[in-house]
C-alpha cells in the first residue's frame, strides 16, 4: 500500500469525514431523524418509531465502525507488522457488516421510494455479506491477493449511504426531481457505481503479489 499512499489517505479522509457527518447529523442536528422520516409516506409500512429508531442507531453505529475498521486494515505494513491486530480488526469489520446488513433488512420495507428501493437494499444485504465472507474464506486458504480483492469489493459498499445521500441531494436540489424518485434513482446508481469502482480499484491496486 505504500506505493499508493495518497489514494489510501484520501480514502481514510473520506471515511473519517463521513463518520463525523453521521455523528453530527444523528446526534446533534436531528437525533429523532425527523427530517429523514418526513419523506416516508408508505401507508402499507408505517414506521414503528420505538423499534425503528433504535435499529437505525445500531445500523449507523456499526456502519461507521465498518468504515473505520475496514480502512485501517488495508495498509500492507500493518498486516505484516501487526498481524494479530489486523486479524482481530478484520473480524470486527465482518461482524459490523453482518449487523449493518441485518438492521438494514429490518428497515428495508420502510425505505423511502417503496418496494423498488426495498428490493435494492435487500439485494445489497445479500451481496455485501457475501463479498465479506468470500474475503474471509480466501484468507483462511492463504490466498492473500484474492482476500484483498474481495475486501476491496466489500469495503466499497461501505460508502453506499454516503453516495446515496449525495446523489439524492443533487437530483432533488439541482435537477429538481421529487425526493422519492431522487432517492430511488440514487440507491440504484450508488450500488452500480460502487461495484464498478471496486472492480477498477481491484485491477489497479490489488492485482500483484503481496509481500508476506
Amino acid at each position: 500500500m505504500t506505493k499508493h499512499k495518497l489514494p489510501y489517505l484520501l480514502l481514510l479522509a473520506a471515511a473519517v469525514l463521513f463518520i463525523l457527518y453521521v455523528l453530527y447529523a444523528n446526534i446533534l442536528h436531528d437525533p429523532e431523524a425527523s427530517g429523514f422520516l418526513g419523506h416516508k409516506d408508505n401507508p402499507a409500512h408505517p414506521v414503528n418509531m420505538p423499534v425503528w429508531l433504535p435499529v437505525m442507531r445500531v445500523h449507523l453505529a456499526f456502519a461507521c465502525l465498518a468504515l473505520l475498521s475496514g480502512a485501517v486494515n488495508f495498509p500492507e505494513r500493518l498486516r505484516r507488522k501487526r498481524r494479530k491486530f489486523h486479524k482481530r480488526n478484520g473480524y470486527l469489520y465482518v461482524i459490523s457488516v453482518l449487523i449493518v446488513s441485518l438492521t438494514s433488512g429490518y428497515m428495508a420495507p420502510y425505505a423511502t421510494g417503496g418496494k423498488a428501493v426495498s428490493i435494492a437494499f435487500n439485494i445489497l444485504n445479500i451481496i455485501w455479506p457475501a463479498f465479506t465472507l468470500l474475503a474471509v474464506m480466501r484468507i483462511r486458504k492463504q490466498r492473500i491477493v484474492q482476500h484483498r480483492q474481495w475486501m476491496a469489493r466489500s469495503y466499497a459498499l461501505c460508502f453506499t449511504n454516503m453516495l446515496v445521500h449525495l446523489l439524492t441531494y443533487v437530483l432533488n436540489q439541482a435537477v429538481d426531481i421529487s425526493y422519492p424518485l431522487s432517492y430511488t434513482a440514487a440507491v440504484y446508481s450508488a450500488i452500480i457505481v460502487l461495484l464498478a469502482a471496486a472492480e477498477i480499484v481491484v485491477r489497479v491496486f490489488f492485482k500483484g503479489p503481496v509481500i508476506r
